[in-house]
């Protein structure tokens, strides 16, 4: 009997990078925000989002198939631009590292200046700049 293994139950971590528009407002983002912990909660998708009114910084956790077509409605998204995907990479029996979230945010401010400059390469955040591991390590910090 041969077993069939569906894609579905493959769990992937994926992380990507993008610049906000720049007429982008604060009700923008939080549809945004809205949007997505309302339909991750429905497709299974956990993650981690930072934003700094000019970048996105995510991680977001499910089945490939789920991140897959999520990442197709990414790079359609008009109110981003310049999506590059930095990570792929399957969680093999380490289960998720946002479980807890839909969609947990961090945002920059002045209680945590010291950790972002600390995984930055130059004064001001850049994500662009950062290598996966140092994002895996900085989304880490920010969520103790």
């Amino acid at each position: 009997m041969t077993q069939k293994t569906s894609e579905s139950h493959i769990l992937v971590s994926m992380t990507y990078i993008s610049r906000a528009n720049p007429d982008m407002s604060d009700e923008a983002f939080s549809d945004i925000l809205r949007q997505a912990q309302e339909n991750n909660v429905k497709n299974g998708i956990t993650g981690m989002l930072i934003f700094n009114n000019y970048y996105f910084l995510q991680t977001i956790e499910g089945s490939r198939a789920q991140l897959n077509h999520l990442l197709g409605n990414l790079v359609n998204d008009p109110r981003h631009y310049d999506l590059q995907l930095l990570e792929t990479r399957e969680l093999k029996g380490k289960g998720r590292e946002w479980s807890r979230w839909s969609m947990n945010l961090a945002l920059p401010s002045t209680d945590n200046a010291a950790l972002y400059l600390k995984y930055s390469t130059t004064a001001e955040f850049n994500p662009y700049l950062l290598s996966a591991e140092s994002i895996r390590e900085l989304m880490t910090e920010l969520n103790h």
